[in-house]
């Protein structure tokens, strides 16, 4: 009909969402906007949270929060990838307040260091070093980086992200509607949606009841190789690689997502799912990440007033070694 013609031609967009009752200047600061134009979904964000962030700096993060440039564009019709994709180089969504989810960090424990270091330097690395020996420590883990309750801390470039369940997010949709449905947060640099730790118990049934959908993840069992082999201790979740992917023994696969019906797919779609265990945000893209969404180093960030970046990353000056923490003491 003429008329779903014209609607779907328009550009929809979708304001930060409002909140009511906020003591703090970030929900009238917060600025996020959703369009679709084409095939693509486009989010235009500053990146400020729409709701209260942890104090920052604070002893395990010195950076503070700015207002940052992000533009990203992303599938409106995704299409899945053979295999699944690490995330490397990519931030792996944003929020639907424009707060980006970065689950990586810089900080790792390499061969014959004592300490933490920030593995693209190449000459912290050494000629010979062995980057499959690399530990990376988790964001979520039990090493200090400052971390708020909502799961979040800030870049030195003042770029505030995510790195597991943004709960002051998750409160403000369940009351705006959320409570009893699935809630969905954020769309992956792919393209596909994520929700909320909750799916239905029959995935292409949304008759049936939700439930807490169960990540594939399990810690290693004993104790971490030692030497130049790894940083040794018990298996503890201090590192990423202290975890390993168990296939069917939960909900979700590799990417941390599954196939079915949600609110807003109801014929069905593949769809990421954040859970309040590892991987907390999935580490692997089930499809083609666009590229607005690779990390990118540039000058330092414009402010309010600035011009947007080229792509729309993060840009600032280059991170000191560590992601939030303070430098570690030259060798």
């Amino acid at each position: 009909m003429r008329w779903k013609a014209l609607i779907a031609s328009l550009i929809i967009a979708v304001p930060a969402l409002a909140h009511e009752g906020d003591h703090d200047d970030y929900a009238d600061r917060s600025k996020a906007t959703i369009t679709t134009k084409g095939d693509k979904r486009i989010i235009d964000a500053n990146g400020l949270p729409d709701h209260k962030p942890g104090q920052f700096p604070n002893r395990g993060n010195p950076n503070s929060i700015s207002e940052q440039h992000y533009h990203f564009e992303m599938p409106l019709k995704p299409t899945a990838l053979d295999e699944p994709m690490p995330l490397r180089r990519y931030l792996f969504g944003v929020a639907l307040n424009g707060v980006v989810f970065d689950p990586g960090t810089a900080e790792v424990w390499k061969p014959g260091d004592k300490i933490v270091s920030h593995p693209s330097r190449e000459t912290r690395m050494g000629p010979g070093t062995d980057r499959d020996r690399i530990w990376n420590y988790d964001g979520m883990g039990r090493m200090n980086l400052g971390i708020d309750e909502n799961h979040a801390h800030v870049q030195p470039t003042g770029a505030y992200h995510y790195h597991g369940l943004p709960t002051g997010l998750i409160e403000r949709l369940k009351k705006e509607g959320g409570k009893d449905k699935m809630i969905l947060i954020a769309y992956a640099a792919d393209g596909y949606p994520m929700y909320a730790e909750y799916g239905h118990t029959k995935a292409d049934d949304a008759t049936s009841p939700l439930k807490k959908l169960a990540s594939s993840y399990r810690l290693k069992k004993g104790k971490r190789p030692t030497g130049d082999d790894g940083p040794s201790g018990t298996y503890d979740g201090t590192f990423v690689q202290d975890y390993e992917f168990i296939e069917g023994s939960g909900d979700l696969d590799r990417a941390n997502g599954r196939t079915g019906v949600t609110p807003e797919y109801p014929d069905g779609t593949y769809y990421y799912v954040a859970t309040a265990t590892f991987p907390f945000v999935p580490r692997y893209f089930h499809g083609q990440p666009d590229p607005s969404f690779e990390k990118q180093m540039g000058p330092p960030p414009g402010g309010p007033d600035g011009p947007p970046p080229r792509r729309g990353t993060r840009r600032g000056p280059p991170p000191r070694p560590g992601d939030g923490r303070p430098s570690p003491p030259s060798e």
